[in-house]
């Protein structure tokens, strides 16, 4: 009776002290991705950057860089799967500093030959693994450390992800202002290419007259099938970055103007900067929870106690209380293997760390090292815009009055608008060498001034 009684007062705390199964979501069988930016929500509170969180999210005027941006942080679904790993590494922490419990032991023996005043017999133990206890501090705090890694790997996918969305902006509305330059040349040849057409049918002019401009039409056609393809291209890494449907249109305004940058203040807050990037910071949050393994191994080598008391009675109705205690002998193992694994992985770790520290820096010297020559070249590209341009005008009026050879006139509006094309390739290389530096670095760099 009194077995069964302890045995129901045992299981009613262990049943009290129990957490309640959650039915399982059914695995989705359809698509479930936004088919408009206008789906999604997002919260400013929870982006990275400050000048993210302050700006005004509004679609319905289209997208901006930064607007863009935002929705591909909320949005994003590698960062979805990112957050969601962040509650499992959080969860683990969890975990990692709860108390060991105590075990509990009852057995119960029935005499099967006995004589009169057997009875049965029962022993009760209590006990406690000691060590688990001692090592819960270097396992709580591993843990801790590890959700502050994760915690700054997300926020660092965070920055690529921001990156990543500007780059695309970029690009595609550079895309669409040399799309435009090539239209109206299109235009051009083929206006050109009809008239000749028409004299040469005439009689007024000979077929190489005509030839070129049908050369320079289709050469200009097959610039603009080109960008076609990238734009599509472009488009559709859009769309995915930003977790929308293939088919979602996505309506980008404002043009991207490359602040020209002071390299000398930049490398001035490089070393400060990188201090706070997240991916470091996550490499030695990394290496303080692998520094709290090691030490957790090295007090595993010790002696594993685990003491207890007991309750018994024998067949003779004899009751005893006692205590009990064991202890391995650190004879052979000694934790040796688990003590040389996490110390090489420690070793590991200090070493990939230098070798991002490196890396970051040599990454920051060459951008800071082709920042000045881009910056350079888009200012020289487009001055030669501008000498061109006027030349054209020239020469438009001497065509238009019969004293500038076709060929002439063809060649100079052809290398007019390769100078252009050359301009709005270099201000993107430009800007998108800011955002790789913002990338490095961090928002709000250092500039000299803005450009038009």
């Amino acid at each position: 009776m009194r077995l069964r009684r302890i045995t129901g007062y045992a299981g009613l705390v262990l049943l009290s002290g129990c957490a309640s199964y959650n039915t399982s979501q059914t695995l989705p069988d359809t698509v479930n991705m936004p088919q408009s930016a206008a789906a999604v929500v997002v919260q400013p509170a929870q982006l990275p950057f400050r000048a993210l969180r302050s700006h005004v999210f509004n679609p319905a005027d289209g997208l901006d860089s930064d607007e863009v941006a935002m929705l591909a942080v909320a949005n994003n679904p590698q960062l979805r799967q990112a957050r969601d790993g962040l509650g499992v590494a959080r969860a683990q922490a969890f975990a990692a500093g709860l108390l060991p419990d105590p075990q509990l032991g009852m057995t119960s023996d029935h005499p099967t030959n006995g004589g009169a005043g057997t009875m049965n017999a029962f022993n009760y133990n209590l006990s406690y693994d000691v060590n688990a206890l001692l090592l819960r501090s270097s396992r709580k705090n591993a843990a801790n450390r590890d959700t502050e890694r994760v915690n700054m790997e997300l926020l660092w996918q965070e920055w690529q992800v921001v990156s990543q969305a500007k780059l695309l902006f970029t690009r595609l509305t550079a895309q669409a202002v040399l799309m435009q330059q090539l239209q109206t040349a299109r235009n051009l040849w083929m206006q050109r290419y009809q008239a000749s057409q028409h004299a040469m049918a005439a009689g007024n002019v000979t077929l190489d007259f005509a030839s070129t401009d049908f050369v320079a039409l289709q050469n200009t056609e097959r610039q603009i099938n080109e960008l076609e393809r990238n734009v599509a291209q472009n488009r559709a890494s859009l769309n995915s970055l930003l977790g929308l449907a293939a088919t979602a249109q996505v309506t980008l305004v404002g043009e991207v103007h490359p602040a020209l940058l002071d390299e000398s203040g930049i490398a001035d807050i490089a070393v400060q900067r990188l201090t706070l990037r997240p991916d470091l910071l996550a490499l030695q949050a990394g290496y303080q929870s692998q520094e709290e393994k090691y030490r957790g191994a090295v007090l595993a080598q010790f002696p594993v106690l685990n003491v207890g008391v007991t309750r018994a009675r024998d067949t003779a109705g004899l009751y005893t209380m006692g205590f009990g205690l064991s202890l391995s002998l650190p004879i052979f193992n000694r934790n040796r293997g688990n003590i040389a694994i996490e110390q090489a992985t420690r070793k590991k770790l200090f070493d990939e760390y230098q070798d991002r520290l490196n890396s970051a820096h040599s990454e920051i010297a060459f951008a800071l090292e082709n920042l000045p020559l881009l910056q350079a070249q888009l200012q020289r590209t487009q001055q030669g815009v501008t000498a061109l341009q006027q030349l054209a005008q020239r020469a438009d009026v001497a065509y238009r009055a019969g004293n500038l050879a076709a060929p002439d006139y063809v060649r100079l509006q052809t290398s007019l608008l390769d100078k252009k094309t050359e301009s709005i390739n270099l201000a993107e290389a430009l800007m998108e060498q800011r955002i790789a530096l913002e990338t490095l670095l961090g928002p709000d760099l250092p500039a000299l001034r803005s450009s038009k």
